[in-house]
């Protein structure tokens, strides 16, 4: 007894009692915490080949290994992409946003997208394989039928309508930037940027918005997109300046065309 009580008052004891809780602490953690969508095992060869895809397509502005590079202390050509996941890169080439043709304040979508899928998921392994990092969603992640609008709807006004606008028609930033219409954009995509916050978009992961949480904003947007309009033209959607706009072009220049008339026809 008298030994052990002289172990534990020994001055190593606490620190080598630290080092065992930090390690099973670890230890439990890798068992219940949540995998990325993209955790699995990923090919060696296609790693190999999206690695060989990025260093002759991305790397002039990422790095060779994808450590990102500056232009100079205040501007940076392309971020680290270590830990964006294989859903940044899948959002970002399919919708032909990367590599961009230079340098801006923001990349715009594009209709023509320079990769095939098979290359872009090649270049999404690679990035993958650097850090862990959010997954593409699977079809029953961003299915709409499977989510509920109404409730879509409330988290899109609270989190998303002072940027994307209440219809999701996309507004205007500050410094040249703006945030893009949601009109068209497959759900897939809008799922990848609520997970990865592209751009100026604030990153909503699972602790801020759940996956059925985003599943049900999906399903608003799709709702809104495929309803016809009771009230007629939409005008846009932008709300009270392209009304004001209609009103004052198309109602005002009626009143001053009868005025006219009214005047011609008194003389």
């Amino acid at each position: 007894m008298n030994a052990l009580a002289a172990r534990r008052r020994h001055p190593a004891a606490i620190a080598i009692l630290i080092m065992i809780g930090l390690v099973l602490t670890g230890a439990a953690y890798a068992v219940v915490a949540p995998r990325p969508a993209d955790a699995g095992v990923i090919s060696a060869d296609k790693v190999a080949e999206g690695k060989a895809l990025f260093q002759a397509n991305c790397s002039s502005c990422h790095g060779k290994n994808a450590e990102g590079m500056q232009l100079d202390g205040t501007r940076v050509a392309g971020p680290a992409l270590a830990g964006v996941g294989k859903a940044a890169v899948d959002f970002q080439m399919s919708t032909g946003r990367m590599p961009m043709a230079q340098p801006g304040v923001q990349a715009p979508r594009k209709a023509e997208v320079g990769f095939t899928e098979e290359e872009i998921d090649k270049i999404g392994d690679y990035i993958a394989s650097l850090a862990p990092g959010p997954g593409v969603p699977t079809d029953e992640m961003v299915d709409p039928t499977k989510g509920d609008a109404a409730r879509g709807g409330n988290i899109f006004r609270v989190n998303c309508a002072m940027c994307h606008n209440f219809a999701g028609s996309g507004g205007a930033l500050t410094r040249g930037k703006y945030a893009p219409s949601l009109d068209g954009v497959a759900p897939r995509h809008m799922y990848e940027a609520m997970e990865t916050g592209p751009q100026n978009m604030p990153v909503f992961s699972d602790r801020n918005l759940s996956a059925e949480d985003k599943r049900d904003v999906i399903a608003f947007l799709t709702t809104i997109q495929e309803e016809p309009s009771p009230g007629g033209m939409t005008l846009g959607s932008l709300g009270p300046v392209t009304e004001g706009m209609f009103a004052w072009i198309f109602g005002l220049g009626l009143l001053i065309g009868c005025a006219i008339w009214l005047g011609q026809k008194a003389a």
